[in-house]
């Protein structure tokens, strides 16, 4: 908004053509951001107590577990308000919001944000222990992924390809199964970056390194020298996604300061769900959707270890893991939860890098 409103004033000073750039807009966006978390968090904690929409930890799913965690008793929750914010303010005021990317991603975040919200409510307001059945949660995914997969059909003429990491000018061309794609997508980020909240900042912390790894990859295929220097497929318009993709980065950042061990505040399911599929969506929209498997490394692998488990269990009635997610798995090898935390982001960062670095090797 900001940015349509301060760019023309470029014919009368020069000085406001500075806003033409989106590096520097995604530094305006990200310390928005940073600073409306960093502002209005306490207001929101304090908020959140009166309301009494705070964690309870007795949910009998495991003892152990419940002994682990008895510290995150009466944490307010519901924090992804808080996030999803600041970067909505923060995309409205430095983004061109005329751009068809950035509706598009903004879309999906306030869809699955309303989801994440009513799952919260259910459980928080009305007392309702499960929120949300699983299975409606799912459905709200799928209308959504099918939305979206039409959407991109149709701005990509029916020419949908997959593009593959490491190798050059090799694609798949997924044709019909392109919406199922976008579904699985869609649905599988979103779900596991709301497996992976479970521990303090944990999420948090690496939603903010992908959210870096992405900023880039979008600057990268919105540039038409830098896409064809690196010969990756230029996508006219999606440099915007940047400035958004730093929105999170300084949500992200001010929620943790928070959301960091101990935590003050959860961003329950209405942030983890939203972070997830915009995240996904992201992917999708400058076609890096494998790479999103490299820079989300963790969150695959915490969606994984549910999966196994769950298997594992229903077939051969054993267990791989002592238990699932995989973040849990590390506590009850007694791990102190903030080591679990920092060598999880420790991980995060090396696979942002790595993710980044491929961008040379094709």
């Amino acid at each position: 908004m900001l940015y349509l409103w301060l760019y023309p004033l470029h014919d009368f000073f020069a000085g406001f053509n500075i806003f033409r750039y989106i590096t520097f807009r995604c530094a305006l966006a990200a310390l928005t951001a940073f600073l409306i978390s960093l502002i209005f968090g306490p207001a929101v904690i304090r908020k959140l107590k009166e309301l009494k929409v705070v964690e309870k930890i007795n949910k009998d799913d495991s003892i152990k577990l419940d002994l682990l965690s008895r510290h995150k008793q009466d944490t307010p929750t519901m924090g992804g308000i808080l996030i999803l914010g600041a970067i909505i303010i923060s995309t409205f005021l430095w983004a061109d919001i005329s751009n068809k990317f950035v509706l598009i991603v903004l879309f999906v975040t306030i869809w699955l944000g309303i989801t994440g919200f009513i799952d919260d409510y259910l459980k928080q307001i009305k007392k309702k222990a499960k929120g949300l059945t699983a299975a409606s949660k799912f459905t709200s995914q799928i209308i959504l992924g099918l939305i979206l997969g039409t959407i991109l059909l149709e701005l990509s003429a029916n020419n949908i390809r997959l593009d593959l990491p490491f190798l050059k000018d090799v694609s798949l061309n997924l044709d019909g199964l392109y919406v199922l794609f976008v579904i699985l997508v869609v649905s599988g980020s979103s779900n596991a970056v709301n497996l992976t909240d479970g521990l303090d900042g944990l999420a948090a912390g690496i939603v903010v390194m992908v959210a870096v790894a992405f900023s880039v990859l979008c600057y990268v295929t919105g540039n038409i020298k830098f896409s064809e220097y690196l010969l990756i497929p230029y996508i006219s318009g999606s440099g915007e996604l940047s400035v958004f993709c730093s929105s999170i980065l300084g949500a992200g950042l001010g929620f943790l300061w928070f959301n960091c061990y101990p935590a003050s505040i959860f961003m329950g399911d209405v942030g983890s769900l939203a972070l997830g599929g915009a995240l996904g969506t992201v992917a999708l929209l400058i076609k890096k959707e494998l790479l999103l498997v490299i820079v989300g490394g963790i969150f695959v692998l915490e969606a994984l270890s549910v999966i196994l488990q769950v298997g594992s269990f229903k077939f051969t009635k054993k267990r791989i893991f002592k238990i699932a997610p995989l973040h849990h798995h590390f506590q009850f090898l007694n791990w102190p939860e903030n080591k679990v935390i920092v060598r999880f982001w420790i991980i995060a960062s090396l696979l942002a890098l790595l993710t980044m670095v491929t961008l040379k090797i094709r």
